[in-house]
């Protein structure tokens, strides 16, 4: 199964852990098309947990139809190969795509997807949705699975490697944040990180501590694709909106232009939160609700 197929636009030329092994070299590209989910988040989605009953259970599995359809699921992650992600890191690092000198148009902008998991939070451990964390600031959202990509992400967002965009953060006040979400779907690698957290919380103030998720499932192939999170090795960095649109992004290790070109768009969401905060509510953009989308999808 490509998941490639279930994008639509122009796919991103890089490096992927299944289909075709790239041969004779690979240069990052600038992205062809502004990234994203057609449809905006929702809290409670790609939380990775099975709601079924149990009857429900049992119907799927004497089902033909789904039968098929999950060994075929199962039978395309099987056959990828298991190092492909890491023998890709010899391109540019696993760099899969150049950062856009500036931000895509909001009207053209596609959404950031909903994710669920633990933060560091002391006395709530309770698992959480990104969606109400992202809605209504302008967000610098970084996506890492190992120190290494982490390293990555910190090369576009850490004060020593961009003052200039935590000059942004500290002058807009609550309008924006900075997000960190560790991926890691492996379960030993979890447990260590969740034994840890006292650290991380040492290395990040308080009242960032809401700010780092640990998510272990809910990214499909197709959220993947979406949003160009191509290499599960490598650390990605996205500027998303106050409606969780993506607006920038970035990945491997940052350019020096990337770099200036993340603290400019910051700043240029930070203007237009506030400017829009100052029309009259019905001036201000409104997006569809999910609910709408749907309705006008299933009627052409």
């Amino acid at each position: 199964m490509d998941p490639k197929a279930a994008v639509a636009g122009t796919p991103i030329e890089a490096p992927r852990s299944y289909g075709k092994r790239i041969e004779g070299g690979f240069t990052p590209k600038p992205l062809p098309r502004p990234i994203g989910m057609a449809l905006p988040p929702l809290p409670g989605e790609n939380t990775g947990i099975d709601n079924r009953s149990l009857q429900q259970r049992k119907e799927d599995f004497v089902n033909y139809d789904k039968h098929l359809q999950r060994r075929k699921e199962l039978t395309a992650k099987i056959s990828r190969p298991y190092f492909r992600d890491w023998g890709n890191l010899q391109y540019h690092e696993g760099k899969s795509f150049i950062a856009p000198p500036r931000l895509f148009k909001a009207e053209l902008s596609l959404f950031f997807p909903n994710l669920y998991g633990q933060t560091i939070l002391k006395n709530d451990k309770t698992p959480r949705d990104t969606t109400p964390l992202l809605s209504g600031r302008a967000s610098v959202v970084s996506i890492f699975s190992s120190q290494w990509a982490e390293r990555q992400v910190e090369s576009f967002v850490s004060k020593e490697a961009n003052p200039q965009l935590h000059e942004v953060l500290e002058r807009s006040g609550e309008t924006a944040q900075l997000v960190r979400i560790n991926y890691e779907d492996n379960k030993g690698k979890a447990l260590l990180v969740k034994l840890f957290m006292g650290s991380l919380r040492k290395r990040f103030g308080e009242k960032d501590w809401d700010k780092y998720f640990l998510v272990q499932r809910g990214i499909t192939d197709e959220i993947r694709e979406s949003i160009g999170l191509l290499n599960s090795k490598v650390g990605y960095t996205y500027l998303v909106d106050h409606h969780c649109r993506i607006r920038w992004a970035g990945s491997g290790s940052s350019h020096p232009d990337e770099v200036e070109s993340l603290a400019k768009g910051l700043a240029k969401l930070v203007d237009d939160i506030k400017k829009e905060a100052s029309l009259p509510a019905t001036a201000r953009e409104k997006l569809p609700g999910k609910p709408h989308l749907e309705k006008a999808k299933d009627s052409v």
